[in-house]
């Protein structure tokens, strides 16, 4: 069982670098930016990278401004923001927090544009809490109605716990894909930390600090997916988007 406790910036196995430069405005963490396995020191720098002069590798971050952990509500169990990285990955810079986050949960259905369209080594990070009564959750990365990667956790598919991946073109969806690399990771009422990574080749995705599954790309024009949809029975606690190097 997951903790709540979200994962350093690593890939599953490598160990993380320590810093104290701060997450979530005005809340210190061991925050430290995200770094791909034997490359501690190289640049990102593919085209459609979210990049300005003064600020190298700004991530997006989204949640609530302060908080150290998930606002105090009944029945509802910690959620501390974490740290940019994927699980196992020595970082190289620390990551920034979004100016103005909200004070909230973010509202499901929740929508967050990607002006510049997705490239490799983009890591997105999804926060939050399962609904105690969840029948299932859907995230999609959209190019306009088309969905690049179609991940829905479902509950009680017949009696069994299924995560489907899919991907939808002109209104016709591909071949579902179901297997996993670990057990299925969600568990109702509780919270949980998605990683979805994007490389040349294939979107990876890890849950709770262990990687559950791979999606070859279907729709190869990386650029050209410029959209993150959230839904179904879930709390939102924030979204970041950072750079490995």
């Amino acid at each position: 069982m997951w903790s709540g406790e979200p994962s350093q910036p690593c890939w599953p196995g490598e160990q993380p670098a320590q810093s104290n430069f701060p997450y979530f405005p005005g809340q210190p963490t061991s925050s430290t930016a995200p770094s791909w396995p034997g490359n501690p020191g190289q640049s990102a720098g593919q085209p459609g990278q979210v990049l300005c002069p003064e600020q190298p590798n700004p991530p997006v971050v989204l949640g609530w401004q302060g908080q150290s952990s998930w606002p105090t509500q009944p029945a509802i169990p910690a959620l501390h923001p974490g740290q940019p990285g994927w699980p196992g990955q020595t970082p190289s810079t620390p990551s920034q927090p979004w100016p103005c986050p909200p004070i909230a949960p973010l509202a499901v259905p929740y929508h967050i544009d990607l002006p510049r369209g997705m490239y490799d080594r983009m890591l997105i990070t999804i926060r939050g809490q399962v609904n105690h009564n969840a029948n299932k959750i859907t995230i999609n990365l959209l190019r306009g109605k088309d969905i690049a990667l179609h991940i829905n956790p479902r509950f009680n598919e017949a009696g069994r716990q299924v995560v489907v991946r899919n991907h939808r073109v002109d209104e016709c969806w591909g071949r579902e894909e179901r297997e996993l690399q670990a057990p299925f990771p969600f568990t109702r009422g509780t919270p949980f930390e998605i990683k979805i990574l994007c490389t040349y080749n294939e979107f990876k995705v890890a849950v709770n600090n262990t990687q559950v599954l791979e999606f070859k790309h279907r729709i190869r024009e990386l650029n050209q997916i410029n959209r993150i949809d959230i839904c179904d029975d879930m709390t939102l606690a924030s979204i970041s988007v950072d750079n490995l190097p």
